[in-house]
């Protein structure tokens, strides 16, 4: 007997909406070219295109994750971001604690259980930035 997979559905999936117009949308002048600015960092950084994922997260490849607890399985981007109202919030790794040196170094930022919450890029390091993100590529 094959052995069931146990690969969730999730709500946000890749869409074949426009990341340019999306970015284009947000109303915040500065969170527009910062968005745009992050948006170049990944695309150089993964040699991928963007794809809006759902209706507000921009994402660069995708991988199959599997939770360690549950053993359930989700595709989900390899890197991605989301301008939001209140900041900018990238999504890394499963796990922003792995980059607990950088974020010591990275200046004024929260962080989530996967994700990195940062106002404005001039409240950060952009060098150390772009580390995190190659850092986060080079992972399995």
């Amino acid at each position: 007997m094959a052995k069931k997979s146990k690969l969730a559905e999730i709500k946000t999936k890749q869409t074949s909406a426009s990341v340019g117009d999306f970015i284009n949308a947000v109303p915040d002048e500065q969170k527009r070219k910062d968005s745009f600015a992050i948006l170049e960092m990944m695309k150089k950084a993964t040699g991928e295109e963007p794809k809006m994922w759902g209706s507000s997260i921009i994402g660069f490849g995708y991988v199959r994750y599997k939770s360690p607890a549950t053993g359930r399985e989700v595709d989900w981007l390899r890197i991605g971001f989301s301008p939001r109202k209140t900041n900018l919030s990238l999504y890394l790794t499963m796990d922003i604690k792995k980059h607990a040196a950088a974020l010591k170094k990275l200046g004024k930022h929260k962080t989530g259980v996967g994700c990195l919450y940062i106002n404005k890029l001039e409240d950060i390091d952009m060098k150390v930035l772009k580390a995190m993100i190659d850092t986060s590529l080079n992972r399995k």
